[in-house]
């Protein structure tokens, strides 16, 4: 009796043994993690509207946001993932693009042996690849955008209703396509953005080209209804008056080199606003109607790590737009960030733009540094001093 006891002791504690380690191999097999990043600076501007202003203002380096991330191992090479990404105002505390709870992103999608498909809410692959090129994304942020960020390598716009795929690694090698259903029956077009993008790697060197086609850009992009022009901060005079245009095309290529602690890069944009006043949106001033407006973008920058923790950088940045409006936009921008740990930095971000012929709306081009409000006249002096921390 007493060695029965024994064994029944025995298998219960083999049990309960065998249900804790299937549990901590659950456990290692997937995880969740919360993240974010709060971004608050004070922005001085010499003229919007006509007036200096100092300013509180989030996200000027990088947008405020928290998020939630997880990722559950399938076994064969398969793991299931997803991202809720929220948006936000450090300042004000309400909610960022357009009032969207995860406006960010919100997608749902699959690791394989043959890259990562997703779908929901994301960014489009010229984000992800020459995106990471342009100076706004590595030191100026918003201040260093493209005049407009006509070409959305600032990644203002995300783009919903989407099924994406980016590949693995090849030898440095990676490509990415993206394709959003516009979801308006009868016509399958409407609303539709689509994307193309792909990057290569070799030691110091790095090159990538994107390509962007969205139909109705004013409401697939923008956030704009029928009718009306985009919301803020897409409502700048650069290209506001463009925005009932048939379709957006944007094409681009970049590349960086990296020399010790210096990095140099250059970027070419080229973005076509067509057959402006067939879609939803303002209609365009009369000699416009029916043009395609272009924007070519040339970026120069340059970045050298001073210290491990100082980094310092410059960019110059020449745009001109024809077909409509013919207007000419030379921009400069000066930033230094100083990280105080891993993930806490105080930075200086600071840009000049100055504007000449004819804009959007058919007036004299007015300076417009994204995001802040334009200036009445050609000239934008904005400097941020700011603290940004990651959780």
């Amino acid at each position: 009796m007493q060695m029965k006891r024994s064994m029944q002791v025995l298998a219960t504690l083999g049990a309960v043994g065998a249900s804790q380690l299937a549990a901590t191999c659950a456990h290692a097999q997937s995880s969740v993690t919360l993240y974010g990043l709060i971004d608050t600076s004070l922005v001085y501007s010499n003229n919007q509207k006509g007036s200096a202003n100092y300013q509180m203002s989030s996200g000027t380096l990088s947008g405020s946001r928290w998020g939630l991330r997880g990722q559950e191992d399938l076994g064969g090479g398969m793991q299931a993932l997803f991202v809720l990404e929220n948006g936000f105002s450090s300042t004000a505390g309400t909610l960022g693009q357009n009032g969207r709870e995860f406006g960010r992103a919100a997608y749902v999608g699959l690791g394989t042996p043959f890259g990562k498909f997703t779908a929901g809410r994301q960014n489009e692959a010229s984000a992800d690849f020459l995106g990471t090129l342009v100076a706004s994304n590595q030191w100026a942020g918003g201040i260093g955008a493209h005049p407009g960020n006509t070409d959305n390598l600032y990644v203002n716009a995300r783009i919903s209703n989407s099924v994406k795929y980016v590949s693995n690694d090849y030898a440095g090698f990676r490509f990415s396509g993206l394709y959003s259903f516009g979801g308006t029956a009868g016509n399958f077009g409407n609303n539709r953005v689509w994307s193309l993008g792909a990057t290569y790697v070799n030691g110091p060197f790095v090159v990538a080209a994107s390509y962007l086609n969205a139909a109705q850009p004013n409401t697939s992009l923008y956030d704009g209804t029928a009718g009306t022009a985009a919301i803020s901060p897409n409502n700048t005079p650069i290209y506001s008056g463009y925005t009932s245009a048939r379709t957006l095309q944007v094409a681009g290529l970049g590349g960086a080199y990296t020399l010790g602690a210096a990095t140099f890069g250059v970027v070419y944009s080229n973005s076509k606003y067509k057959d402006l006043g067939t879609a939803a949106g303002t209609l365009p001033v009369t000699r416009f109607l029916g043009d395609t407006a272009t924007f070519d973008n040339v970026e120069a920058n340059f970045r050298y790590q001073l210290t491990t923790p100082l980094l310092l950088g410059v960019s110059y940045n020449y745009t001109r737009s024809h077909g409509a409006g013919e207007a000419h936009y030379n921009q400069v921008n000066l930033g230094a960030d100083y990280f105080l740990s891993k993930r806490t930095d105080v930075y200086l971000s600071t840009g000049w733009q100055q504007a000449s012929g004819t804009d959007s709306t058919g007036h004299a081009a007015t300076a417009a540094l994204w995001p802040i409000t334009a200036s009445s006249n050609s000239h934008q002096i904005v400097a941020a001093l700011g603290l940004r921390h990651k959780f």
